[in-house]
């Protein structure tokens, strides 16, 4: 199959501290989805890690609706010009808007601002479940793909998706032969686990620091290209076990693109200065990221690199024609 690695993508820009900057009133993070899932967590590291730039409590805020779509459509049409307001945004955001899931809006029609950290595809059940290790997973998914249920935060073709569908493929199986049930927003998906609802989340490991540390999940495999540390040190690669899968995942934010460049480059120096603290290093690994530290122009072109790589993985999907 063909490897998916994200990673390379995704170089990781070293930054300095820089002067003052324009002051940010009533700062506001929106998280495009229930509460619980990843994307509320890329607003907590916002809301954490800038708090000693910002010098006020940043509010965090909930728009679900489409896995970002909504928000999207918005920040396209009313807000604009929202000086006050960053949103959060993931690579599988990226891969909503390369297949059209956002509607008319591209990646050009926002402006990047910056990078929460990277965070990894997790294969996640219930602590009660009887699959104790991946291969176990596996061997029943290939054996009858429908004989497991899978969800996660996004319909067909999302990125939530696309892992449970190089997962399948990993075991020579057909994507298209899953019984996949799709919810809006990590949250919903973590829900539906832990009430039996669904039997597997394919979700991302950055999501499970409190529910490991509750017990309530297992994670069978982390789709990094080598293990993780803290928490999750013990817990394997689904490449070590035999499953050479991968899915690394950038969370950041956009402004509208109407948001003058005054307030967009308080924005984009306000987390130039915080990545050069070691307290916004603490708030990533606490959140299950590792260090990727982009902003402003960086991102911008990482951004646009990636989309072309994503129109690609897409287009061998059969996401696109």
């Amino acid at each position: 199959m063909t490897l998916i690695r994200l990673c390379g993508a995704f170089a990781v820009a070293a930054t300095l501290a820089v002067p003052a900057f324009a002051e940010i009133t009533r700062p506001e993070c929106v998280a495009p989805a229930n509460p619980g899932g990843g994307f509320d967590l890329t607003c907590r590291i916002a809301q954490t890690g800038l708090a000693p730039q910002l010098g006020t409590a940043m509010e965090v805020s909930f728009m679900p609706g489409g896995i970002g779509a909504v928000a999207y459509s918005l920040f396209n049409t009313t807000r604009t010009d929202d000086a006050s307001a960053i949103v959060a945004f993931s690579t599988g955001s990226l891969l909503n808007i390369v297949t059209g899931k956002y509607g008319e809006f591209d990646e050009n029609d926002v402006r990047w601002v910056a990078t929460a950290g990277a965070d990894f595809g997790a294969v996640i059940v219930r602590a009660d479940s009887p699959y104790q290790d991946l291969s176990a997973l596996m061997a029943d998914f290939s054996a009858d793909p429908a004989s497991v249920v899978i969800g996660a935060g996004g319909s067909v073709g999302s990125q939530d998706w696309m892992k449970a569908a190089l997962l399948l493929r990993g075991a020579g199986g057909d994507p298209r032969a899953m019984r996949y049930v799709a919810f809006d927003g990590g949250g919903d998906a973590i829900a539906a686990l832990l009430g039996g609802s669904i039997g597997v989340y394919t979700g991302d490991m950055g999501e499970m620091t409190a529910h490991l540390e509750a017990g309530t999940m297992r994670v069978l495999a982390s789709m990094s290209p080598a293990r993780l540390d803290g928490i999750f040190a013990e817990i394997p690669t689904a490449k070590e076990q035999g499953f050479d899968v991968e899915w690394t995942i950038m969370r950041g934010f956009y402004m509208g693109g109407d948001v003058s460049d005054e307030d967009y480059d308080a924005w984009v120096s306000t987390f130039e200065a915080a990545y050069a603290t070691p307290e916004f290093a603490t708030v990533q690994a606490e959140k299950g990221l590792l260090p990727l530290n982009l902003a402003g122009d960086d991102l911008t072109a990482a951004i646009s690199t990636n989309m072309d790589l994503l129109r690609t993985i897409s287009t061998e999907a059969g996401l696109l024609n």
